[in-house]
């Protein structure tokens, strides 16, 4: 049962989570993996748009993703780009990374090799992971300007494309929480939380929406 307060709550936190910038041309456009194959969906329309002459699509597997994604994350983004109508000299792999940090750390690491001159990135995650990836990628990369994208879908539109409104709300759950520690673990950087949200936060708590919390201090995606 989810109450109307946890609906409130949840959309607080899902209101918090986005960065609310509106998408500029940028040096590169860095596609972050996951389940979610709307990441590459919207770096698609973005390239499209000329928001970025490059992408780079970064993801290894998780627990999440292996069986959907057996090729990798990032593989999997390329290809659907592909099928979108990118070209395939406008797109780069990261095939490694498994939580956030490494997506900022080895996307740079691919650039720098590949002689690419980065000054500003268009960093394209999950709608409610805009924030987490914008701290990531300040704390890891402060020289260039990050702008945050993600795909523009409501609350209810993103609970039906995932069919299952519990895990959602545990996932926005988890991420807050990962906002609020990671920063004095020097995984991001610190950034104002509302007290309304921080309240919301510990109100979905208590009312069991926990499988998403981290027990131990290791970054995890």
């Amino acid at each position: 049962m989810i109450s109307t307060q946890n609906w409130a709550d949840t959309r607080l936190l899902w209101e918090y989570h986005q960065m609310g910038h509106t998408p500029r041309p940028c040096s590169v456009a860095i596609g972050l993996g996951s389940h979610d194959l709307g990441v590459a969906d919207t770096a698609a329309e973005l390239y499209e748009r000329g928001m970025a002459p490059l992408i780079v699509f970064t993801g290894a597997t998780s627990p999440t993703t292996r069986e959907r994604m057996p090729r990798g994350e990032a593989v999997h983004y390329r290809e659907r780009a592909l099928e979108l109508g990118v070209p395939s000299s406008a797109v780069l792999v990261e095939p490694r990374a498994r939580n956030t940090g490494d997506n900022i750390r080895f996307s740079r690491e691919l650039l720098k090799e590949a002689g690419i001159e980065v000054s500003s990135v268009l960093l394209i995650s999950k709608p409610y992971e805009e924030r987490r990836a914008y701290a990531t990628a300040r704390k890891l990369w402060p020289e260039v300007e990050i702008v945050s994208a993600s795909s523009p879908m409501t609350l209810n539109e993103y609970v039906d494309s995932i069919g299952d409104a519990r895990t959602v709300i545990d996932m926005l759950v988890g991420a807050l929480q990962r906002l609020l520690v990671y920063p004095d673990q020097g995984f991001l950087i610190s950034q104002s939380v509302p007290a309304d949200v921080i309240e919301a936060y510990e109100r979905l708590c208590q009312a069991g929406f926990t499988s998403r919390l981290l027990t131990t201090g290791a970054p995890s995606s």
